[in-house]
Formats: structure tokens, sequence, C-alpha cells
């Protein structure tokens, strides 16, 4: 409390290893709130994560994998899914102001679909856009936007214990809708000289106001750039506690939309993306 609020001297050392949805969601706006309050003294988190924390005085790159037992760092408020997300040292990180650019412009809007295909809860993928419902997505917006299409690959980000499987949509992208840009080739190309793959996703994402993106750390990292998030989940935490409704709004203002099966995705899509 004396530190907090009345002296407030440059204390607070903040280290976190755990998933990377749970750095977005508590430990990013937690070191925030501490640099705006001017206690943060140093952060360190995995690997390729400097450019998440830009406003720390030092940060460093501690840890070469996520771990699930990481998330249990009580040192940071609310790290667990709670019923109560009135956190009073927690701020939305202004990732969009920061990494918003003029290398990433098309003729037409953009829309991002963050996909992802990974063993969840020990067992097979449960929420993923299968290729069926890629075409759909795809046909239904390619001629209004610019559509990136995005699904890192194990080593383009730090890993947690989840096993990435391959979906066979690359192949697919590439024989029936090659105008989809993928963000793996723009990383290839690397016109805005990004330092890793996390900080390509950011200059693409600020430039972005449309997402479609799956649970977990993808969808959370697309609710940080305002605009709309369509947000596919089938099961999981968030639903009981409500994060989508009462939390995912709160890092941008984002407008946040939760599909549970296949027809809800279709049925938001052409409402709020045609």
């Amino acid at each position: 409390m004396l530190k907090d609020y009345i002296f407030r001297p440059k204390y607070k050392e903040l280290s976190f290893e755990g998933e990377f949805a749970c750095e977005l969601q508590f430990v990013l706006p937690f070191a925030y709130w501490h640099y705006k309050n001017g206690t943060l003294k140093s952060t360190s988190a995995p690997k390729y994560t400097k450019e998440l924390y830009f406003f720390s005085p030092q940060h460093t790159e501690e840890f070469d994998i996520r771990t699930e037992p990481g998330n249990k760092n009580f040192e940071m408020p609310r790290v667990l899914y709670s019923q109560d997300y009135n956190m009073s040292k927690w701020l939305p990180v202004p990732l969009k102001d920061v990494y918003k650019n003029d290398i990433y412009i098309y003729d037409k809007p953009i829309v991002i679909i963050a996909n992802r295909y990974n063993m969840e809860w020990d067992g097979p993928p449960v929420s993923f856009y299968s290729i069926e419902l890629l075409e759909f997505i795809i046909s239904s917006l390619t001629s209004k936007y610019t559509i990136i299409y995005n699904r890192p690959r194990p080593e383009q980000i730090t890993m947690d214990n989840s096993e990435v499987y391959d979906l066979k949509e690359y192949e697919w992208l590439k024989i029936n809708h090659p105008e989809v840009i993928l963000m793996e080739d723009l990383y290839r190309e690397n016109e805005g000289k990004a330092n890793n793959f996390n900080h390509l996703q950011f200059m693409v994402y600020a430039n972005a106001s449309k997402f479609i993106s799956i649970h977990g750390g993808t969808a959370t990292l697309a609710s940080y750039f305002g605009g709309t998030n369509l947000i596919f989940s089938r099961k999981g935490p968030e639903h009981h506690f409500k994060c989508f409704q009462k939390l995912y709004p709160q890092f941008s203002g984002a407008k946040i939309l939760h599909a549970k099966t296949d027809e809800e995705v279709r049925n938001y899509v052409n409402e709020f993306f045609v």
C-alpha cells in the first residue's frame, strides 16, 4: 500500500512463465499499471515478448517454454478466472497505438482470420476453423476485405504444453484461395523489419479492425486491437466466468462476438462482416 500509493519507488519486479492468454489477460495489464504508476522496475517473460513489454524499463526474455503451472503466479491480480473483473491494478495496454504503421495497408480493409489447431485439455482440437468453415468465411468476405490468414507454426512462437497439429489448410489455401495473404509470408518478406513473429503480428493487427479468432491466446491478442472480434469457442472456463462479456472488451473496447457452433460463426459473419 505504501509503495504503490504513497512513496512510489520503482520497486516492482515482475516475472511470468505461464501461457500466452493468461499473460495477456492479467500480467501485461498489471505490469502496465505499475509502469503508469511509476513503480515498475523490471519484467521477465518467455521468448519473443520484448515488444509486448515495450514500456518496461528493463525486460528480459528468460523462459524458452511456457508452462501451465506458471499460470498460478498469485502475485498477479486475478491471474486465474474470476467472476469479478473490477481490478484496481489493471490497465489496458495500447498495442494498437504503438504498432500502427503505414506499411501493412491495402486497397480493401483488412480482416484477420486467426486460427489454431492444437491439443486441448490433453485431447484432440475442439475449437478451430475447419477447411469447410474457412471456405464459407473466405468466400463470403473476399470481395470486400483483404483477408490475412494467421496460424503460427511452433517454431515461430514460444510454445506451451499444447501439441500443434497439421490442419493442412495452407496447401488448400494456396490452391483454392491464392488471394488470401498468409501471415507467415509477410514475415518471410518482413517489409516492416519485425524482430520476431510476435512483433509482426502486432504491426499487422494494429492496421486491422476486423478479427475472426479462436479462444485462448489467439482471441486474447486480437481483442487488444479494437474493432470487432468474432471468437469461436465451443467450451472452456471462459464460458462459465463470462470472460468474453466481462473481460475481453476491456482490452481495447473491442466488440466481442462469441460463437459456440459452426452455425453461429456463419450467422455472425453474415451479420457483422458481410
